[in-house]
């Protein structure tokens, strides 16, 4: 059995009572490629996320609200939301663990964010707003979230290239945030055609790779089943 961690975001219920919660489609696509999910509550202190990490083969760090800027000094911006500082104390840490450790990791949209933020990056707070020529990238809310918003380019010889077979994907964008200065550890791995940076790795790591797209709501496609099952595959290594 291959235990992937999966993060999660506090919201409230349709009776408006607090939870713990995640997308489903996360899920599936782990247990599509072969992993047991495990869901990471926001509220464990560090003794506590801590223990759970040991137990975990693998973390995916998913989608969700904004990282409160202060911590990568971002520029305010109205459309600046969603902000969750128990989730920002849990995942910054853990990413930064996980590196050291060299655990398998996947970060996807705001775990792209995550896994630059917490090695030094920084990120646009509004990329329509700060990025000159910018794609529309905040594809959602009243959009189909699978909805295919534009291309993005794979570099020649990443790991990204290695695994999904193809130089140039077509994928969804359901974010408003962007990566603005790549921390010094990683390693640009595509790019959207206005050259904000799509996906990152890094070097030398066991599987440490994000993207910032939702591949779990586009595994009708053979490159997303491919990142997933190799993301389980190096966990269960």
């Amino acid at each position: 059995m291959t235990l992937i961690g999966i993060t999660t975001y506090d919201g409230l219920s349709e009776i408006k009572t607090p939870i713990a919660a995640v997308g489903q489609h996360y899920i599936r696509a782990i247990l599509q490629a072969g992993g047991t999910p495990v869901l990471i509550p926001n509220q464990l202190d560090e003794v506590g996320w801590r223990e759970v990490y040991a137990r975990l083969d693998g973390i995916l760090f998913t989608g969700g609200g904004d990282i409160e800027p202060g911590i990568f000094g971002g520029e305010p911006h109205p459309r600046v939301g969603e902000l969750d500082p128990e989730r920002d104390t849990l995942e910054i840490p853990l990413l930064r663990l996980v590196v050291a450790q060299e655990k398998p990791f996947l970060g996807i949209c705001r775990g792209l964010q995550v896994t630059n933020v917490a090695l030094g990056g920084t990120l646009y707070t509004h990329i329509e707003d700060q990025h000159p020529g910018a794609l529309k990238h905040d594809w959602y809310p009243d959009i189909p979230r699978d909805t295919l918003a534009h291309p993005v380019r794979v570099e020649e010889g990443s790991r990204m290239a290695e695994i999904f077979g193809e130089p140039l994907l077509q994928v969804n964008s359901l974010h408003h945030q962007g990566i603005k200065d790549l921390a010094p550890s990683l390693k640009a791995a595509a790019y959207a055609p206005d050259g904000i940076i799509e996906a990152v790795e890094m070097p030398g790591h066991r599987f440490g790779l994000a993207v910032q797209w939702h591949p779990e709501w586009l595994t009708d496609q053979e490159p997303m089943r491919k990142l997933f099952h190799a993301f389980v595959q190096a966990a269960a290594a």
